[in-house]
């Protein structure tokens, strides 16, 4: 029997893909049970992901607070928790391990290569300090878990070939069968076709590149549709393109048109979901792309940029245009709209591709590492 120690304390602050990853592989690690495998949590996921202690943190003092209090559950709490339940193995699923050295063996999941890619995004002093906890925590008895074969790749040119890496295709969210057509109601979404993204409103994200296309796909082909952009704002000023995505909005007059209903909880997802148009994802760099298989899954046809990773998981199911390429954007959209033929399609080849990323089959592959990490008797 292998005893597995898993690492949920960063529920508490975790966010959009992280937070599905975690929330995802516990409830599934439940739902199908190896009989070779004991799990242990470090907290209950429901609970801890409820937790507001550190959600929102408006000043620097408190994210100070959050720091600390991180800093003493990977260095301390967690270290005093392998002793006591004396784990074959130790799963961190939030990029972190401890520094120090455990009795057991560790897998670490590093979903992306964000830090290393695209320093612009995230402060100085806070990027060398967690890129430092990071490498402090690849021992080598560490097994590092990604989400695709581009986050790999990425992740071995930045971190050499030391460490094993293995990529797990994740689980999208299980969303609610309950909806709330609220917001479909509000804005009158029911009476007009709507193009869909939903996520943070991050720089990566390339939002105010849909926008643009969004205006001419609009006036110069369409203009009864309109435009979602669901979520909340950037993880910090230099990632946050929502005020930007304000300006634009405001300055082309399409306040009417473009709608920001702000963070929206799953009931409100689904609803959004199964009466849009289309899901667009224009995203510069992803590590993987959940709501590609959140839309296809329910039965959307989705347009998204041919950055590696959605490439690598849309398997060809999507309509792809050219990264960062606005009329190659616009024409997708405008082919979509014209060619029932093509969405129909789409959507099938999208319901097909959603049934190879389950839950059984995410837990699966974790439980053929951790068996496989096993001491050989």
């Amino acid at each position: 029997m292998m005893k597995v120690l898993l690492d949920l304390q960063y529920l508490n602050v975790a966010t959009t893909g992280i937070k599905t990853y975690m929330m995802e592989l516990t409830k599934a690690a439940k739902t199908y049970p190896h009989p070779d495998i004991e799990w242990i949590f470090s907290h209950d996921p429901e609970k801890q992901s409820k937790d507001q202690t550190f959600k929102n943190l408006s000043s620097k003092i408190q994210r100070l607070n959050y720091h600390l209090d991180y800093f003493r559950w990977k260095e301390f709490q967690l270290p005093d928790l392998v002793k006591k339940h004396k784990p074959d193995l130790l799963i961190c699923l939030d990029f972190v391990s401890p520094a120090a050295s455990l009795p057991c063996q560790r897998m670490t999941v590093i979903h992306d290569a964000f830090f290393w890619q695209m320093p612009q995004n995230y402060p100085l002093w806070w990027r060398r300090y967690f890129l430092r906890l990071i490498s402090k925590g690849l021992k080598n008895d560490t097994k590092i878990i990604t989400t695709t074969n581009y986050s790999k790749n990425a992740l071995k040119e930045h971190l050499g070939n030391n460490l094993p890496i293995e990529v797990v295709y994740q689980a999208p969210k299980n969303l609610s069968e309950k909806r709330d057509s609220s917001l479909i109601e509000d804005n009158q979404l029911d009476r007009f076709p709507y193009f869909l993204h939903i996520g943070t409103f991050d720089k990566r994200k390339n939002l105010p590149l849909l926008l643009e296309a969004f205006e001419q796909f609009l006036y110069k082909h369409n203009k009864e549709f309109k435009l979602v952009l669901a979520g909340g704002q950037g993880q910090s000023a230099q990632m946050n393109d929502f005020p930007l995505i304000q300006k634009l909005v405001s300055e082309k007059g399409l306040e009417e048109k473009v709608i920001l209903p702000g963070y929206v909880s799953d009931a409100q997802i689904r609803s959004f979901y199964e009466n849009a148009f289309a899901y667009v994802f224009p995203s510069e760099n992803e590590g993987f792309g959940i709501p590609i298989l959140e839309a296809m899954g329910l039965g959307l046809p989705v347009i998204h940029s041919d950055q590696p990773a959605l490439v690598e998981v849309g398997g060809n199911s999507g309509l792809v245009f050219k990264t960062g390429d606005l009329n190659d954007l616009v024409e997708k959209m405008v082919l979509l709209s014209r060619d029932k033929v093509l969405r129909d399609d789409l959507i099938q080849k999208g319901l097909s591709r959603s049934k190879n990323f389950s839950p059984q089959k995410f837990i699966e592959a974790f439980q053929h590492l951790i068996l496989n990490a096993a001491p050989k008797i």
